[in-house]
């Protein structure tokens, strides 16, 4: 007799998994989530705002995912997921609501699931997010056994006349960077065919336990520094690296003038482009080489602003500054 867990679906996995993230996913809830996991979608009340502007962001950890299951270690790829989805929002001055996830498997692994999920729950503890609910898709036939993808959706809010576009971005202006924790969840596809070997030692450890340090979270310090300086752009550098996203934020007619000098080095990027002999063009096109966070603000501000970015425990450092420029809107020197 043919039977859904025949067909390679095992519906009493899915129930293990529902009942092994609910005590961390409970942890996330706030005054706000009126629904408990189980309804049909999660309701989740505004509260008091003068103007809201709700700020959406959707992402995943692309094949980072993959060099997590060779080692087992799933946790931090749902810090990984929760991170990409937040941190762009902020790039608005939002503030993260409430997220949801999207696991997607040819096989379901209970224990699995529940790690990425647990990793989650905790980012949105970092950052007064509630994890609301999500899906857990297996698919034999679809995905490979042992394949599995995750993807993530965060909902934000900020008020209408703080919102954050890059529009009041101005010649003479300070381009200031926070320190990425490495990779973050970019560039996995190259760099997995440097290091074939993921166990190869990298200063003592295995370079798998370097590449699969989670992507900050920037949630809490652009809440802190929107609260007390006029942030004029945020740009969260992902895939495409410098290159690609910080002109996403400058006016036409600007141009960010960026120093390579300024931004603090980390070997895993000088290693990469050494043993994969690649080019610095392509390193920078590719990875965030160091700098996880882009805020544009008026020159008057940026030593304060730094000094706040240390103060919570991250690196910032001026990175260049707002030039005049009708060719390019990025020049990296």
């Amino acid at each position: 007799m043919n039977t859904y867990k025949a067909a390679g679906v095992d519906k009493e996995e899915g129930y293990k998994t529902v009942e092994l993230i609910k005590p961390f996913v409970k942890k996330t809830h706030n005054k706000n989530v009126l629904t408990e996991l189980g309804q049909f979608g999660a309701l989740y009340e505004l509260g008091k705002y003068k103007n809201p502007v709700l700020v959406s962001g959707t992402d995943g950890v692309g094949t980072k995912i993959k060099l997590a299951l060779e080692v087992g270690q799933l946790d931090t790829i749902g810090i990984d997921c929760f991170a990409m989805c937040a941190n762009d929002i902020a790039c608005h001055g939002a503030k993260p609501l409430f997220f949801l996830d999207y696991l997607a498997c040819g096989n379901l692994d209970a224990e699995k699931a529940a790690d990425s999920v647990k990793g989650m729950a905790f980012a949105c503890e970092q950052t007064g997010c509630a994890l609301v609910g999500g899906e857990t898709a297996e698919m034999p036939g679809m995905y490979a056994k042992g394949d599995y993808d995750i993807a993530g959706f965060c909902v934000g809010v900020v008020e209408k006349e703080d919102i954050i576009t890059g529009a009041g971005i101005s010649n003479d202006d300070v381009v200031i960077g926070i320190a990425s924790s490495g990779l973050h969840s970019n560039g996995f596809s190259l760099a997995r065919t440097v290091f074939k070997d993921i166990h190869q030692d990298f200063n003592g450890e295995p370079v798998w336990k370097t590449l699969l340090k989670p992507t900050m979270l920037y949630n809490n310090i652009v809440t802190t520094l929107v609260e007390k300086y006029a942030i004029k752009g945020i740009a969260h550098i992902t895939g495409g690296g410098l290159y690609e996203n910080v002109p996403r934020i400058i006016p036409e007619g600007l141009c960010a003038k960026l120093y390579k000098a300024n931004i603090p080095q980390q070997e895993i990027f000088r290693t990469i482009m050494e043993a994969g002999k690649i080019e610095e063009n392509e390193m920078y096109g590719t990875f965030n080489m160091g700098v996880g966070l882009v805020i544009v603000v008026d020159k008057t501000n940026q030593e304060a602003i730094v000094n706040d970015i240390a103060a919570a425990g991250l690196s910032g450092f001026v990175l260049g500054d707002v030039v005049l420029n009708n060719e390019m809107k990025i020049e990296l020197c």
